[in-house]
């Protein structure tokens, strides 16, 4: 079994040198005991990685050369544990020294063991001087162009700490409540109070409920009467949002271009008993350029986006995503749109939805489209329950300082579009 910090360290330095996701299959090498700590341990790096860089520059002068990149991001975890994680000094010190020796040099453990002896020396200090860094300038720069300052400071605060975890259920939202301790937010979206070993919980087995986040399953919900109607769910996996047209009685095609998320759409298909019509693997756009079928009677369109409106789940977002990101995910979601009204009906809806905090992705997309296309008009949504999602216009824009008393929500965006018969 490999060190725990040490596998830690090694997630932490592929995620920010390669700007990829969290990646945590090297948990495998460790106990499964261990593998809450590992977990723990890179997620508070990642969600405090601006404040702890910030505390780390009092005490490095000098940048750290190429080959020093494990020591790096060994100094970054080691003072989390000895910040955020109540670890005792002498264990922390003592490990992540020994780490730096192991892959690097003496002079750089000697380095390693300086830094950590001065932070440890002046917790208290550095703690008092924390303003609740979150956002990476990169990620600073594109809520700046859609976001004021006091709004952005509150979206940032909330992105500190972890989001709790959602669910839909099939029926019996509050029955559900009741027996899995949670709390009821709205319609069928319950909030548990732990999200730790989903699948020992009740209900899980039998599929009676989906792991859902309340936003995510507001774009089905804007659809009315499903029964028995043909629906479009493009880029459907991991299957949330089929799972919903297919529990209202809709007739789903459930559309993705990767096998490998349509196989977890099948497998959750399999264990909530939902079955679509149709499970199709192919590139939206390609699918759509050469649509020759009987036109849907809906379309709910999740498109593809930068993801930056789940940060709270995936803090190492807003290291890896900046305004190039956005700007190429608005071109293709441009193309998609423009293409969709080949595969509706006339007096069919069309929901295109966005889990992106990026207005480009959203509100801006859709007046570009109005603008461009005579044949769609847009069809306002509301909300009598959370009345602050919905946009003037009428849209739906959540943010994650909405629901404070649910723990909040994803950024996600929502419209309904209806083509003009």
């Amino acid at each position: 079994m490999s060190d725990n910090r040490e596998i830690a360290v090694r997630i932490l330095a592929q995620t920010f040198r390669q700007r990829s996701f969290l990646d945590f299959s090297l948990m495998n090498q460790s106990a499964d005991a261990d593998r809450g700590f590992i977990k723990m341990l890179v997620m508070t790096t990642t969600r405090r990685y601006e404040f702890i860089r910030k505390a780390l520059r009092q005490f490095i002068r000098k940048k750290l050369p190429a080959k020093a990149a494990f020591a790096e991001f060994a100094l970054a975890a080691g003072a989390c544990e000895l910040l955020f994680m109540n670890t005792p000094d002498y264990a922390v010190i003592n490990s992540y020294v020994n780490l730096v020796k192991k892959h690097c040099d003496k002079y750089l453990a000697g380095f390693a063991n300086a830094v950590l002896r001065k932070v440890a020396a002046e917790k208290d200090l550095i703690k008092n001087k924390d303003k609740g860094e979150f956002f990476s300038a990169p990620f600073f720069e594109l809520l700046n162009k859609d976001y004021p300052a006091g709004q952005i400071r509150l979206i940032q605060q909330a992105g500190l700490s972890e989001p709790p975890l959602a669910i839909s259920v099939k029926t019996s939202p509050e029955l559900w409540a009741q027996k899995l301790n949670g709390k009821q937010l709205d319609g069928n979206t319950i909030i548990l109070p732990d999200s730790s070993n989903i699948s020992s919980l009740a209900g899980y087995d039998t599929g009676d409920w989906w792991v859902q986040d309340y936003a995510a399953s507001l774009a089905v919900s804007s659809l009315e009467n499903l029964a028995g109607k043909r629906v479009l769910d493009l880029c459907a996996a991991p299957g949330g949002k089929t799972a919903q047209l297919l529990s209202r009685g809709a007739v789903v095609t459930s559309l993705d271009n990767s096998q490998q998320r349509l196989n977890t759409l099948r497998e959750n298909m399999t264990r909530l008993q939902l079955q679509p019509e149709k499970i199709i693997c192919a590139d939206a756009l390609s699918y759509l350029q050469n649509f020759n079928d009987k036109p849907f009677d809906a379309i709910l369109l999740d498109a593809p986006c930068s993801g930056t409106g789940v940060f709270r789940r995936h803090p190492e977002l807003v290291h890896i995503k900046n305004s190039q990101d956005v700007a190429r995910q608005a071109d293709l979601q441009k193309q998609i749109l423009s293409l969709a009204a080949k595969a509706l009906k006339p007096g069919g809806e069309l929901v295109y939805c966005t889990c992106s905090i990026a207005k480009a992705e959203g509100e801006e997309q859709i007046k570009a489209f109005l603008t461009e296309n005579g044949g769609f008009e847009l069809t306002p949504l509301s909300s009598s329950r959370f009345p602050e999602i919905i946009t003037p216009e009428g849209f739906i824009r959540t943010l994650p300082v909405h629901l404070a008393e649910f723990g909040g929500c994803d950024a996600f965006f929502i419209a309904k579009l209806t083509k003009v018969a």
